[in-house]
């Protein structure tokens, strides 16, 4: 039975393309998305049911925070995956920004990166997940977080960063918060492969709910949100019934040993950065092998001329 692995079928056309010289690799542009935890519930926030079953049976854990691409979307329609998306090259370069938590040197030495890209690169992740989850990472100090973001005037700023209206910046100094980077923890990084057209670097975070703070569907580009364990999700992949990119499940898969959400972001900080970036190879007999380094599951075997 095949599982849920997103295999657009342009895929070993454009890989041939690129092993002739017939395709030239796009830059991946950096992005950043986070795996929002808490204990206890799960169920959907919005959108039909689409044969996804989410209860508080099964393995015990923490829930985590997913939505499912429309599938009118140019990339990985229909996928489940976690709230996120591009820097904005202005949060590298606004040293006045609110921050509270690490040091952008702490982060830089932890993501790769030099300061200002990390500064990009953590304010990519709190500010998507505002974006798309309504939720904020963000308080009016270093030790506390904004309780509630919902009414009309948060609803406009939120609107203003979706449209680039207003700088993340320009947001924080509005509301009179400071970013807390403290409250998240990088889990992994995986680029795009190079024969996609649209290519990502992506940062994957961890981050607890906040306390009074509740998700919602906010995203024009999913039409479901669901608050799920990772064994039920990963279990449904598996079956097929959901889709899913290989960084998403593999990140899904990475949080089952954890009891408790706080127990994954403590985790977080021993968790290996190196970048997965997908490896095509043509054989002799004109087979092609797609393969992911380190993660054996995701190989697959294309025949000269077909599909997996």
């Amino acid at each position: 039975m095949p599982n849920g692995q997103w295999y657009p079928p342009e895929w070993p056309d454009r890989i041939r393309a690129l092993a002739a010289g017939e395709l030239i690799a796009v830059e991946p542009r950096r992005a950043a998305t986070v795996m929002l935890l808490q204990d206890g519930a799960t169920g959907t926030d919005t959108g039909p049911d689409s044969g996804l079953q989410s209860g508080s049976g099964g393995r015990p854990g923490p829930s985590v925070h997913m939505l499912r691409r429309r599938t009118s979307m140019a990339f990985a329609g229909g996928a489940y995956a976690y709230p996120g998306g591009g820097v904005d090259p202005r949060d590298a370069e606004d040293a006045q920004l609110g921050w509270a938590g690490p040091s952008r040197d702490t982060w830089a030495a932890r993501l790769g990166t030099d300061p200002a890209s990390a500064q990009a690169i953590v304010c990519a992740a709190v500010r998507e997940t505002y974006e798309e989850a309504g939720v904020l990472l963000a308080g009016p100090d270093a030790t506390t977080v904004v309780g509630d973001t919902t009414g009309d005037d948060w609803e406009a700023d939120r609107q203003a960063l979706v449209t680039r209206g207003l700088s993340f910046a320009e947001f924080l100094d509005r509301r009179g918060l400071v970013l807390r980077s403290d409250l998240l923890g990088a889990w992994a990084r995986w680029i795009t492969p190079e024969f996609e057209p649209r290519r990502y670097d992506t940062w994957f975070f961890v981050a607890l709910l906040p306390e009074g703070q509740v998700t919602r569907n906010a995203s024009t580009e999913a039409d479901r949100t669901v608050w799920i364990r990772p064994a039920e999700a990963a279990a449904g992949y598996d079956k097929g019934e959901l889709l899913m990119m290989p960084p998403t499940i593999s990140t899904l898969r990475d949080l089952l040993p954890y009891a408790t959400a706080a127990e994954a972001l403590v985790a977080a900080a021993g968790r290996d950065l190196q970048p997965v970036l997908a490896q095509a190879r043509l054989t002799g007999t004109g087979e092609l092998v797609l393969s992911w380094p380190g993660h054996d599951e995701f190989t697959k075997h294309i025949p000269a001329g077909g599909r997996p």
